[in-house]
């Protein structure tokens, strides 16, 4: 299975397998979600704040495309990279933030804070479309909740213990991607294509 932490513009990707009901990292890597790397393209709900109405919902629509496209390239390069070592993906697991509905455009340009919460989540999505698209199921899970409850128990020096072997980086953004990935590898069987898709349209 294949885990996401996302960040403004870039997410850190692992994908791990079960070997003897043991978990293995067979791909770690970093992802950028934008074509030029910049605080401008990274922060395009920033970015937004400083157009006219209608060019900051251009822009946006812009860049959540891009982030689109290029996660849903990163996900196959990932699938091929895996079927290499006989694993096929079939879930995925995200971490989020806070999980509440976003407002209208103008709300969110009206308040500093909603625009950095709008920033993370457009990637968010991103990686959501691309995984729907690449026919993963997908597995949410809140950061702020069940993960960071997780610092400093056995689990989480399993996780840092897998990534020794495979040296720098294998920070909190890769501990916590493998997390997503072990946490999708448990969970039951269903997907959440249909309730992303409504939560997506409203």
């Amino acid at each position: 299975m294949v885990g996401f932490r996302a960040h403004s513009g870039w997410a850190a990707v692992v994908a791990v397998s079960l070997e003897k009901g043991e978990p293995v990292v067979l791909v770690r890597q970093r992802v950028h979600l934008v074509e030029t790397f910049s605080y401008e393209f990274r922060q395009p709900y920033h970015t937004a704040e400083k157009m006219l109405a209608g060019q900051g919902r251009e822009f946006i629509q812009r860049i959540r495309d891009e982030a689109t496209r290029l996660a849903y390239r990163a996900i196959r390069e990932l699938e091929s990279k895996t079927q290499e070592q006989g694993v096929k993906l079939t879930r995925c697991g995200l971490l989020l933030a806070s999980g509440r509905p976003l407002p209208a455009l103008e709300k969110i340009l009206a308040s500093h804070a909603l625009i950095h919460t709008a920033d993370g989540e457009l990637f968010r999505e991103a990686l959501l479309h691309a995984s729907n698209r690449c026919g993963l199921r997908d597995f949410r899970i809140k950061e702020k909740g069940q993960v960071l409850r997780l610092k400093g128990n056995a689990l989480m020096r399993r996780v840092t213990e897998l990534g020794r072997p495979l040296g720098s980086p294998w920070s909190q953004d890769e501990k916590f991607a493998t997390i997503a990935a072990w946490l999708a590898l448990a969970a039951p069987a269903k997907n959440n294509s249909k309730e992303h898709e409504k939560s997506a349209a409203s």
